[in-house]
């Protein structure tokens, strides 16, 4: 995500502790909320899908999912 979402979604819970946002403003949170989220579980499983466990015989295999 860019610095300057990263730096708008400071900008608005700044703003709503001083006074309540506007309904354009809400929305507009929201939406770059989700999208930061959605960037930093995409970051997250291509980290675990890149994992090795390395056995005690030796062997490397990757992480297991979880059923």
């Amino acid at each position: 995500m860019k610095k300057e979402k990263m730096d708008r979604i400071s900008e608005l819970t700044r703003i709503s502790r001083q006074r309540e946002l506007t309904e354009e403003e809400k929305t507009e949170r929201q939406a770059l909320r989700e999208e930061y989220l959605a960037e930093w579980r995409r970051g997250t499983i291509e980290t675990l899908e890149s994992l090795r466990i390395q056995n005690p015989d030796g062997t490397i295999e990757p992480l297991k999912k979880k059923s």
